[in-house]
């Protein structure tokens, strides 16, 4: 396991086609793709196409990283960093198991991949996009210092983009 970043309580690294299980039952929960606009995966082998063609690491250097708990060994869930070449942005985004909800692990995460992109990928802002409902990961967006910038559509839904820059 080649570990992009390290927490105290946790391990990120690329995802993977092994990660294929973990990444289909994360989106089976409704209550883990309320905010976030996607459907769940038909099948587990539809996750593995997924992974088997996700290519951000290869064309941008970086991505969304697998969330590893260091004492269990367990895939927690996803978080990381994502370049939209459409709006020459890149964003952070998180999305864990919910039996791991409320224990800091989306701030944890979330943290250190801010600070991974200004410090070595060299990154001036970061944003977060969130439904504004979806008040938990607003909270982790202010957690981790970004600041409110404004409204948008998000999927006929009222969404809120955060920024944080690099001083």
């Amino acid at each position: 396991m080649k570990v992009i970043l390290e927490t105290e309580r946790l391990f990120l690294r690329e995802l993977n086609p092994f990660d294929a299980e973990d990444f289909y039952e994360l989106n089976l929960n409704p209550n883990v793709t309320k905010y976030t606009g996607d459907k769940a995966f038909g099948s587990i082998d539809e996750a593995k196409l997924f992974l088997d063609n996700y290519k951000d690491y290869q064309i941008n250097g970086y991505g969304r990283w697998a969330v590893i708990g260091k004492k269990s060994n367990e895939f927690l869930g996803w978080c990381g960093l994502k370049y939209d070449k459409n709006t020459d942005e890149t964003d952070i985004g998180f999305r864990f198991f919910e039996k791991y909800w409320n224990r800091g692990f989306a701030t944890e995460s979330a943290k250190a991949c801010i600070d991974y992109g200004f410090n070595e990928l060299k990154i001036e802002s970061i944003i977060g996009r969130a439904m504004k409902e979806n008040t938990a990961s607003v909270k982790v967006l202010e957690k981790i210092g970004l600041q409110f910038e404004r409204e948008f559509d998000f999927d006929n839904k009222e969404g809120v983009i955060y920024r944080i820059s690099k001083l």
